[in-house]
């Protein structure tokens, strides 16, 4: 039984033990002083005698015989006792039942009622709203709910501010390719000499663009928990060309790829979409290397159920302060003046990686630079 139901029986059952302990006490009390009474106006009624057949004396027979008067009274131990209605008992019963149900309307109603408050609050747009603090040092069901609620509007709260910067941010990254757009467009009208290069300009510019809705897209849809089709994932095959294709654009940056592999397994994920989130952070590492670097990546099975992949690059690493935010949208931090990306490729690994209940975690290595450890429950070990 929860914390609310042992409350609300120890309110009823002190409610019913007031009225009746003080019905039945008030009730001897006016009992008692009836009996009083009879005592002192003429003494105890006989006691019975022994045997079946017996029975009570009966008075003296009125003067005058037979057919005497009739209207003498029985004395008064003999008279009916007539005891009157007991309104203090029953008026002291009400008023305990009146108080116990005022105090237990009033214990339910104040922070059902704050609840209520609460909830009008939030449906007004109003998400700092909390109630919990209101609630006082309350152990029960209700404050629990209240705490729930709380959690709820603070993470309504950091979806909506979510959402506003991002939308801040996309209109930010897209105005700028647009304004080139624009003054391409405008050279090639007074310059038609060059269009040739403007039109790669506008070439570049609209692959930009699409490289930028086509990951904003991604994310969408992963953040609304569509992900695709499901299936066993050779970690093995997907590595080996993975590494193949960061060694190639690693070529061109002189940065090298140290790659380590353990024992191998199999996890549950869509391919394309745990594919692009490693090459998303093994990108983002050839990118923060120096030329003539080398990104190690380790990848093997630890234990008998994770799977694990790091990624260490050599370069200047983050600040403590930023090893989360550095899987928000359009965190770039001290990107490369070169860097054409946009911030949301870890964005999108992190999404990736938790839609497959896994996990993923950024740390910096002293002397080296920023690792980033992904771990991925494990479907079939080799």
């Amino acid at each position: 039984m929860g914390r609310l139901f042992w409350k609300l029986f120890l309110f009823i059952w002190l409610g019913q033990m007031a009225a009746v302990i003080g019905t039945g006490a008030l009730f001897w009390a006016e009992r008692n002083g009836y009996m009083t009474r009879m005592d002192g106006g003429g003494g105890p009624p006989p006691p019975p005698r022994e045997g079946r057949f017996d029975h009570p004396a009966l008075p003296p027979a009125p003067p005058g015989g037979p057919g005497g008067d009739i209207s003498h009274p029985l004395p008064r131990h003999m008279a009916p006792p007539g005891i009157p209605l007991p309104l203090p008992p029953i008026l002291t019963g009400l008023l305990a039942s009146m108080l116990c149900a005022a105090g237990l309307a009033w214990y339910f109603a104040q922070p059902i009622r704050q609840l209520r408050q609460g909830f009008d609050a939030a449906a007004n747009g109003k998400l700092d709203v909390r109630v919990a603090p209101e609630m006082g040092k309350r152990r029960d069901e209700l404050a629990d709910l209240g705490r729930d609620f709380d959690r709820m509007t603070e993470r309504l709260q950091t979806v909506v501010e979510g959402q506003k910067r991002l939308l801040h941010d996309v209109s930010h990254e897209l105005r700028s390719p647009l304004a080139r757009l624009q003054a391409a467009v405008g050279l090639a009208r007074q310059q038609p000499e060059r269009m040739e290069d403007l039109l790669a300009r506008v070439e570049r510019e609209s692959e930009r663009m699409n490289l930028l809705v086509g990951e904003l897209l991604t994310l969408s849809r992963l953040e609304a928990g569509s992900a695709g089709a499901v299936a066993s994932v050779d970690m093995e095959e997907l590595l080996v060309q993975l590494v193949e294709d960061a060694r190639f654009e690693g070529a061109a940056r002189q940065v090298a790829i140290d790659y380590v592999p353990g024992r191998m397994a199999e996890v549950l994920a869509n391919t394309e979409l745990l594919h692009r989130a490693i090459e998303n952070v093994v990108r983002n590492a050839l990118r923060f290397s120096p030329p003539g670097g080398v990104v190690r990546i380790e990848a093997g099975a630890r234990g008998e159920g994770t799977f694990q992949i790091s990624v260490l690059d050599q370069g200047p690493g983050v600040g403590e302060a930023d090893l989360e935010a550095i899987f928000t949208p359009f965190y770039r931090g001290a990107a490369p003046r070169d860097d054409d990306g946009y911030g949301l490729g870890l964005a999108i690994a992190r999404r990736v990686v938790q839609v497959g209940n896994g996990a993923i975690w950024a740390s910096n290595v002293t002397g080296a630079g920023l690792l980033i450890s992904i771990e991925l429950p494990i479907v079939i070990s080799s």
